[in-house]
């Protein structure tokens, strides 16, 4: 009788054991240093809008304001790691480089430990000069240009000081769920081309990932998710986010306090569908922020372990250069695209005295602990890439984000680049590319990220 109740004592006592264990895992010690900060980067005057040559003029209002926002990250060893994201068409070369040299001054934030998004939406400010050749007034939409993003620049500096500063201990969770409203949009023409049309048969990536940070007494500090989709469900004359816009904006609504950002997938070949309607972004961006809600509902992951970092900037080859003599042919073209592109390298070559062989391309990993990896590509990379790397790369968790550091044009896969298209070279007559990517760009690209998330131990 004795030795049952010993037994019976000491069930209890390891049961109450096991018990607070469990309290004090669901209540874990923050292991990170988390904040976030946002700011409405709306031109305060009309300007061009950018991504779509059919405009004829400048801005007409808002419709829904453009954000940027800033995510800092701290591990317990102390290394630091900003995303910024942008309600934007891309991110500028230049732009990328001077953030993130006055970042490393100002902050001693590293360029590999600092990540630029943007979100893609055609319902924003033209930020390229070097498109001012199609506008109304060159000269003067160039300046206008020049001096939002020198606005842009100073703001961004603040933001990420602001999301330093109010890092405070949290935790981080990683969840996922599927949203539906992208299409491949590569259709074949039945002519041995392709056109921009829905093709339910194109690949595509359902995948919404969401990292939540939520501070010591729960609280939700940030919600960051993707998806891989164009934001082009509008073609409208007033500044507006999209989507992704509408999506972030009920997030944060849902959750007071909080800070929503998005950051776009390899959309470059994924369309919003339906699209061309205002209803239509406001119910796609819905869509998004349930998907969202879906994820925020599983079982979330809790992250732990250290950030490790790596950037590579690579030299991303061009096909065969033209001669002087072709671009002199091709000037002489009736076909109008063709023509101006011509003229356009023409004058480069004359200005620069020789065309160049490649362009300088930024690939960028991150490791958050054992569990997951971001990988960041620049430019308008099609959905190939992402799901590509999600089958190559072993991790547990494994995040692909396009738009990244810098948008120059489409990165098409080999698969689109032999088929050719828009997304598979004809973008690049738009602006002062000399020609199209090698057939070598894919897997120059993807054996860039292997390599790198090999270094990151």
């Amino acid at each position: 009788m004795k030795s049952r109740l010993i037994a019976t004592a000491l069930f209890f006592s390891l049961s109450l054991v096991l018990s607070s264990l469990c309290v004090a895992q669901n209540k874990s010690v923050p292991q990170w240093k988390i904040g976030a900060a946002s700011a409405k980067i709306t031109p305060d005057k009309p300007m061009w809008m950018a991504g779509y040559a059919s405009r004829t003029k400048p801005s007409d209002g808002v419709e829904l304001d453009l954000h940027a926002k800033a995510l800092a990250l701290q591990d317990s060893d102390g290394g630091k790691f900003v995303l910024i994201t942008m309600d934007l068409i891309g991110v500028p070369r230049e732009l990328r480089l001077r953030v993130a040299e006055r970042a490393e001054k100002q902050y001693s934030l590293p360029p590999e430990r600092l990540a630029l998004n943007a979100s893609h939406t055609h319902s924003g400010p033209e930020l390229r000069a070097q498109n001012a050749y199609r506008m109304d007034d060159p000269t003067m939409r160039s300046a206008d240009m020049s001096d939002y993003v020198t606005w842009l620049e100073d703001t961004l500096i603040k933001l990420i000081g602001e999301a330093l500063e109010k890092a405070a201990p949290a935790n981080l969770f990683y969840s996922r769920a599927h949203c539906g409203f992208a299409m491949n949009r590569r259709t074949p023409d039945g002519k041995g081309g392709w056109r921009n049309f829905p093709n339910p048969n194109g690949p595509v990536d359902p995948d919404v990932p969401v990292l939540k940070a939520t501070g010591t007494d729960g609280h939700i500090i940030a919600l960051l998710f993707g998806y891989a989709c164009h934001c082009t469900t509008l073609s409208l004359q007033q500044f507006n986010a999209d989507y992704a816009g509408y999506a972030q904006k009920a997030v944060e609504e849902a959750h007071p306090g909080a800070v929503a950002l998005f950051a776009n997938g390899c959309s470059g070949d994924q369309n919003p569908y339906p699209r061309r309607e205002l209803a239509l972004a406001k119910t796609h961006g819905q869509t998004l922020a349930t998907a969202v809600e879906a994820a925020l509902g599983t079982e979330m992951q809790l992250l732990s372990g250290t950030i490790r970092p790596a950037l590579r900037v690579i030299p991303l080859a061009y096909d065969t250069l033209p001669t002087r003599k072709q671009l002199q042919e091709a000037a002489k073209s009736t076909v109008t695209l063709d023509r101006e592109h011509a003229e356009r390298v023409l004058s480069r070559l004359d200005k620069e005295g020789s065309l160049p062989s490649d362009y300088p391309y930024p690939v960028q990993v991150v490791r958050i602990g054992d569990q997951l990896t971001w990988v960041g590509l620049g430019g308008e990379t099609v959905v190939e890439y992402s799901l590509r790397l999600k089958k190559e790369i072993t991790d547990p968790i494994v995040w692909i984000s396009g738009y990244t550091n810098d948008v120059p044009t489409y990165i098409p896969s080999l698969r689109v680049w032999k088929e050719g298209g828009y997304e598979g070279g004809d973008a690049m007559k738009w602006g002062f590319h000399p020609t199209r990517w090698s057939e070598r760009t894919e897997e120059h690209i993807i054996g860039t990220v292997h390599e790198l998330r090999k270094t990151l131990k």
